[in-house]
């Protein structure tokens, strides 16, 4: 029996009727294809943007104000210290310079006649810690490392030491009556925990004309 063909209707006409559902969902499906496409030209401009803006670079640390700190001590320099005898007076020298493209204090001492030591240091302020580290080698086969900061016009750079004899003790030197051309700088040791402190070794500090 053949069916009336103006009474059949495909399952298409029957889901786009009534209210004209096809329109709707055919414009809901172009609006979301149209928001996928800006959504990825801003992801790709954005991109783009970050590789064409120039790269920050990180700070310097050689250019951190603190830095300047031990500025004071840079210069050729005649030095004085008590002698052995009572009226004594022993001298030496010390050169200190900016090396490293100024990033470090280079220190180079001699005891010169009045006794055999010669050493040098290397000094530098590490942002990172917000301190002073200094480290020491001289001809006698010493290595010191020091740790310090520069507080109420002195510069103190200390460390932790053990004597031959199991000794425990700190270890300190102390920059200090700094002027432009002259200073003091003393060697001390203290033996409680750092409230009493012992001066084992003054020096004078004068700046050569």
């Amino acid at each position: 029996m053949r069916k009336n063909s103006q009474t059949e209707a495909p399952a298409y006409t029957e889901f786009c009727q009534p209210f004209d559902r096809c329109r709707v969902f055919e414009r809901g499906v172009f609006v979301m294809r149209i928001a996928i496409l800006v959504g990825v030209f801003c992801l790709a401009s954005a991109w783009a943007a970050a590789q064409q803006a120039p790269a920050v670079a990180p700070p310097n640390p050689c250019a951190a104000a603190e830095q300047r700190q031990l500025e004071f001590w840079v210069g050729e320099w005649d030095l004085t210290w008590p002698g052995e005898k009572q009226g004594e007076v022993g001298h030496g020298t010390n050169t200190v310079r900016r090396v490293l493209e100024r990033c470090v204090v280079e220190e180079n001492f001699s005891g010169e006649s009045a006794m055999h030591l010669r050493g040098m240091s290397v000094s530098i302020f590490d942002t990172r810690a917000g301190k002073w580290k200094q480290t020491w080698v001289d001809n006698e086969g010493a290595y010191l490392d020091f740790v310090g900061e520069f507080k109420d016009g002195q510069m103190i750079l200390a460390r932790d030491a053990v004597r031959a004899d199991g000794t425990k003790v700190i270890q300190r030197m102390v920059f200090k009556n700094i002027s432009r051309n002259e200073f003091d700088w003393s060697w001390e040791a203290s033996k409680d925990g750092g409230k009493t402190w012992e001066v084992q070794w003054p020096i004078h500090y004068k700046r050569k004309a």
